[in-house]
């Protein structure tokens, strides 16, 4: 067990972790869902998201959500932070170690499909790692060889259908294509992104995936809308617009997930 996992227990007792849940840029409210919560900050786990970025949490919340007990990391860290691909690595392993079986990811996204517009939800079946690094690369064991057919799992995203259609929140799916930022997208690569087949960009999410099928966790992950890419609206593409936007989706997650976690 590692030390960040070790120091876990002792805070926040023993008792099995059932899944964990990564906030996404303006999405960090929807740790206020969790009853009897513990807080220990990232400061205080070793190997967990440093600086941060505003509109991320920096905390590590532990408690109950319905009859599940969930782990929520109210921030990540992105790989145009520090430009190591691998830095939520010790967070997930640390998870992992208590016992999660389910990872489940959010981030805000620009959408590059007129199905998804500013405040929609979108369900990620599939992506592209067009930043084209790696979190397991330097992984010296034949576990770097991940299989990344159906990385996002088909039935966890049956279920948040099945709950979205129950809450009245629509939920198409579609490809993610990651992009390193911190720079927003050029018009140019935004029609790439669409041509390669992607229906959303971002910045983050792709290495979680990839470190949660190496963890041999199940994997689930939601976009919220927050803009339409270069070039598509007349929109200025700002972090502060996407935060500010991502208010609208959080108001659906916050409906959404405490649903799809009784599912798990």
């Amino acid at each position: 067990m590692s030390k960040a996992a070790k120091t876990i227990a002792k805070i926040a007792g023993k008792a099995r972790i059932d899944a964990a849940l990564v906030l996404g840029s303006g999405l960090s409210a929807i740790g206020g869902l969790l009853e009897d919560c513990i807080t220990i900050p990232y400061s205080e786990l070793k190997g967990f998201p440093g600086s941060g970025v505003s509109g991320h949490g920096r905390d590590l919340l532990i408690g109950q959500m319905g009859n599940k007990r969930l782990a929520i990391l109210t921030g990540r860290e992105h790989y145009y932070e520090h430009g190591n691909a691998a830095a939520m690595r010790p967070a997930l392993e640390a998870l992992a170690d208590l016992g999660a079986e389910t990872l489940m990811l959010t981030n805000s996204a620009g959408s590059v499909d007129e199905r998804f517009r500013p405040g929609d939800l979108m369900l990620i079946a599939d992506h592209i790692n067009y930043a084209g690094m790696n979190p397991l690369i330097g992984e010296p064991t034949d576990r770097r060889f991940v299989n990344m057919v159906d990385c996002y799992n088909a039935d966890l995203r049956g279920k948040a259908k099945a709950v979205g259609d129950r809450l009245g929140i629509p939920l198409g799916e579609g490809v993610y294509l990651w992009y390193s930022g911190p720079s927003f997208e050029t018009v140019a690569e935004i029609q790439m992104a669409i041509r390669l087949g992607a229906n959303a960009v971002g910045m983050s999410t792709a290495p979680e995936v990839i470190l949660g099928r190496y963890l041999g966790m199940k994997v689930w992950a939601c976009s919220s809308v927050t803009n339409m890419g270069a070039g598509l609206s007349s929109e200025n593409i700002s972090h502060e617009h996407t935060k500010t936007m991502a208010v609208q989706g959080a108001e659906k997650l916050k409906r959404l997930i405490p649903a799809l976690v009784e599912e798990l």
